[in-house]
């Protein structure tokens, strides 16, 4: 980097700490909730709405060092000081920026993605967050442990969830079961493994339903296995809706 380059750099890195010091309001907040391999846009947008394509704007995460998500600096990207983590996966909209939307797109979303996001317009010394949740999700997997002449007891686990999600039971007319607890493992990379037992018996047409679901990302897995006097059946169900973000202004 050129002498020239490295005092513009360092330039309008410090006018970004300054008036980040500086500022006071405390602007709006949003969460957004996405999943792990997605592609996702954090909003921010100016009101009333301005051309702010030759001003300074700052996409960050005050818990990282550097903090720094995305810098725009008077008509181009400042990344120099850019957070490795999110390298080649963050832009802004040329077009959107003349109308003042500042939102940020983050692609090939990752679990280390959770977290609080802030959007700095110093100009105007206006501060907005998101909070980012990044989810991850598996189908549940039913296994026969125990079988007689006329029970079988059952075992259901699923592996790689995050947040950590709720395990029910559910006869073939949708009512809970009464199982044995359900154990949580939380592994190092954060991610939840669940699992639990029920005892139920062989008759005619016995569908029982393994449920996980987690409320926070608005997604269900269900694995359907059929108990019988002969056999026993597998089915998976996926249940979940597209998680959809709602910009918001401030």
């Amino acid at each position: 980097m050129s002498f020239s380059a490295l005092v513009f750099h360092c330039t309008v890195i410090l006018l970004l700490l300054t008036d980040s010091c500086e500022s006071q309001e405390a602007g709006s907040s949003q969460t957004v909730t996405a999943l792990v391999g997605e592609d996702v846009i954090l909003p921010c947008l100016l009101e009333p709405a301005a051309d702010v394509i030759s001003k300074s704007l700052e996409w960050g995460r005050l818990d990282l060092e550097p903090r720094f998500v995305h810098v725009w600096h008077e008509g181009q990207n400042l990344l120099v000081n850019q957070n490795p983590a999110y390298r080649g996966r963050t832009s802004l909209s040329t077009e959107k920026l003349k109308h003042g939307d500042l939102s940020l797109s983050l692609s090939a979303l990752k679990h280390s993605d959770n977290g609080q996001y802030r959007c700095y317009f110093p100009s105007q010394g206006k501060t907005s967050t998101v909070e980012l949740l990044v989810g991850s999700v598996s189908s549940p997997v039913i296994a026969e442990i125990n079988i007689n002449s006329s029970i079988v007891v059952l075992q259901c686990e699923s592996k790689g969830w995050y947040p950590e999600p709720d395990l029910l039971w559910l006869d073939a007319e949708g009512k809970i079961l009464s199982a044995g607890p359900t154990k949580t493992v939380r592994g190092p990379d954060d991610l939840y493994t669940v699992s639990s037992t029920v005892t139920v018996e062989k008759r005619h047409s016995n569908n029982i339903t393994c449920r996980v679901q987690q409320s926070n990302i608005n997604q269900t897995r269900e694995s359907q296995i059929k108990v019988t006097g002969d056999c026993l059946t597998h089915e998976i169900i996926i249940v979940g809706s597209k998680i959809n973000t709602t910009p918001f202004t401030h």
